[in-house]
């Protein structure tokens, strides 16, 4: 996938302005797939207009630079629905935590403490945004499906995590290696 594309997603559930879709990356429904900078996604969406695939138009905004909202047109659809009707590659993940804990005879019992309980309170505050989303109005089938396989991944993650919190403290020795 890639930022065009992206972009492309979020604008078929509804018009948004540049700062609204990185926010949407960041916060949003969207932000469980690719990152993506302001520096690449204003000239995605650029592109994206040129190409008649997205439309824009300037909203006034009072005592602020007019923003603009751009919108997905049925050629926009059509690009979109070709580019996601691929098998997807290979999921990547990528964890800073799993690092520390690869090499966990480095940091102190005390580091690998704090390190597990921050992963614990990151996976339940996941879950329960994941909840509070559930609230919210999903009509979407997709939406519904991502936050079933996200709950069960994470659950999962936070069951291990206390399953192997107890074992991983004591098999430290009382001094790591600085």
């Amino acid at each position: 996938m890639n930022v065009r594309t992206l972009c492309l997603g979020i604008l078929s559930t509804g018009e948004a302005s540049g700062y609204e879709i990185k926010k949407d990356i960041e916060e949003g429904l969207f932000s469980h797939f690719i990152d993506a900078s302001f520096g690449s996604i204003y000239p995605a969406l650029t592109q994206l207009a040129g190409e008649g695939l997205v439309t824009v138009r300037a909203e006034e905004q009072s005592g602020k630079p007019d923003k603009k909202v751009y919108a997905i047109t049925p050629k926009g659809h059509d690009a979109l629905a070709r580019a996601i009707s691929v098998v997807p590659g290979r999921d990547k993940y990528k964890s800073e935590f799993l690092f520390q804990m690869l090499l966990q005879e480095y940091i102190t019992p005390e580091m690998m403490r704090a390190a597990i309980d921050k992963q614990i309170a990151d996976i339940e505050g996941d879950l329960a945004r994941i909840g509070e989303c559930r609230c919210s109005e999903q009509p979407l089938a997709g939406a519904r499906f991502v936050a079933d396989y996200g709950e069960a991944v994470l659950s999962a993650g936070l069951r291990v995590l206390k399953e192997k919190k107890a074992e991983l403290l004591l098999g430290l020795p009382q001094q790591a290696a600085e």
